[in-house]
């Protein structure tokens, strides 16, 4: 697992101010996402824990948008240079380096994980590991929003990412292995993408069982 985790994070090391350009603004322009993610944050609002970790956070964003829906929203990144920018960006939150398979985040304390986009770079016999680890930290009834690339092929496909190589998961799969680890899919999104590679845009929320 670490060796393709440290070329993941040297990739994004290297494009931090170009990708965070790129997707500052851009629940502007997909609404599919933005309101899975306000509902995402209302669902766990309403579990009376408003704690959330937004894992694989990036340049921090997305864990902005959950502070300002009423979310007690951190940021976890596996790239230094990433949790860097963040903490310049938005100083009043808290950002930590952190890898997927090891939270920094005690048993059953969160309402909430945010996983946007930030599992695509794991290897399938690797992603069962990871969505153990984020049902580990949430409390019961807690919520997890996965955003991935759907494919319409029965098993991952993976593809040569602009960043780093990655995966698209078959929606059904993927609920299987959220299921795996004690987390009951009650909702899901999937639509076509802008993208020119066919992906579509997967979204799937679940609740620890």
């Amino acid at each position: 697992m670490a060796e393709h985790q440290d070329e993941t994070r040297a990739a994004y090391d290297g494009v931090v101010e170009l990708y965070a350009s790129m997707f500052a603004d851009r629940l502007e322009t997909r609404p599919f996402a933005r309101n899975m993610i306000g509902a995402f944050a209302e669902l766990v609002r309403g579990t009376g824990n408003p704690r959330v970790a937004d894992v694989g956070c990036g340049p921090g964003h997305l864990t902005a948008v959950l502070h300002d829906l009423g979310l007690d929203a951190f940021g976890l990144d596996l790239s230094p240079a990433m949790v860097d920018h963040a903490r310049r960006a938005h100083p009043a939150l808290t950002f930590d380096e952190a890898r997927m398979e090891a939270l920094p985040v005690e048993d059953g304390a969160l309402g909430g994980v945010l996983a946007h986009y930030s599992m695509i770079h794991t290897p399938p016999g690797e992603l069962p590991a990871l969505l153990a680890e984020q049902a580990r930290v949430l409390a019961p009834e807690g919520l997890l929003l996965v955003s991935f690339f759907g494919t319409d092929a029965p098993e991952p496909v993976r593809f040569d990412h602009k960043v780093a190589p990655a995966y698209s998961w078959p929606a059904d799969r993927f609920a299987e292995l959220l299921a795996g680890a004690g987390l009951v899919t009650f909702a899901r999104l999937l639509h076509d993408p802008s993208s020119e590679r066919g992906f579509l845009d997967s979204h799937l929320l679940a609740r620890l069982r």
